[in-house]
């Protein structure tokens, strides 16, 4: 009974092992595959200025606060913020999942129940919005001038993963600064679809330069160099 027990665990343990060898190379791999590689450039007068923002682990699509096309003060209120400060020309959008936002400020707070939830893919996700005034461009921070059509094509990305893509549901209560705040969103963060993942998909969606496949920042920033 023992040798049995013992000859489970020990393929268990190699099937696990395995799994994540796999995993990692897949990740790195298909990560370095370019989509839309051969996007046009478009005039400065005629584009929309985005950005891709990293904080070494997160990616956020940053975006005008209001254009022609679209005035996110409609859904995205400055007095769900706690500044209020409505002096802000950039708002940034990092979907993810929602016992992380929440419930984790830092690495420390990290329960295994949440890590758990959020690798398969069991629980709930959240929009973390932020305004900016400015942005500065650097390594971690790359600006993208898109057409007037792509970016309505990314409006309608960004807008459709809230819960409510009219009128987004304020997570109240709950922010990591003075210029931010949480919203329900739609979908579930897994070890296959990360919040890199719906960025990258963004990227796509708008018809730029993005990884076939990325659950992490650099599978996206490798293709803005």
């Amino acid at each position: 009974m023992l040798k049995k027990t013992f000859r489970i665990l020990k393929w268990t343990l190699f099937g696990i092992f395995s799994f994540l060898v796999l995993y990692v190379l897949s990740v790195y791999l298909i990560s370095k595959i370019t989509v839309n590689s051969d996007v046009a450039q478009v005039e400065e007068q005629n584009a929309v200025p985005i950005y891709i923002l990293s904080n070494g682990v997160h990616t956020d699509i940053v975006v005008p606060v209001k254009n022609e096309i679209k005035d996110w003060r409609n859904e995205i209120q400055f007095n769900q913020t706690q500044s209020k400060d409505s002096l802000m020309n950039f708002i940034a959008f990092g979907w993810g999942d929602k016992g992380f936002y929440l419930d984790t400020p830092e690495w420390s707070d990290l329960k295994v129940s949440t890590a758990c939830k959020a690798a398969f893919g069991i629980s709930s996700s959240a929009m973390h919005t932020t305004f900016f005034k400015q942005l500065r461009e650097g390594e971690d921070c790359k600006r993208i001038l898109i057409s007037k059509e792509n970016y309505q094509s990314l409006v309608n990305y960004i807008s459709d993963s809230f819960s409510d893509p009219i009128h987004p549901e304020w997570i109240e209560g709950h922010s990591y600064g003075k210029k931010d705040a949480f919203y329900e969103a739609k979908g579930s963060y897994s070890l296959f679809y990360t919040c890199n993942t719906w960025a990258n998909n963004a990227l796509k969606a708008a018809n730029q330069k993005a990884s076939l496949w990325t659950v992490y920042d650099k599978g996206i920033f490798c293709h803005y160099k």
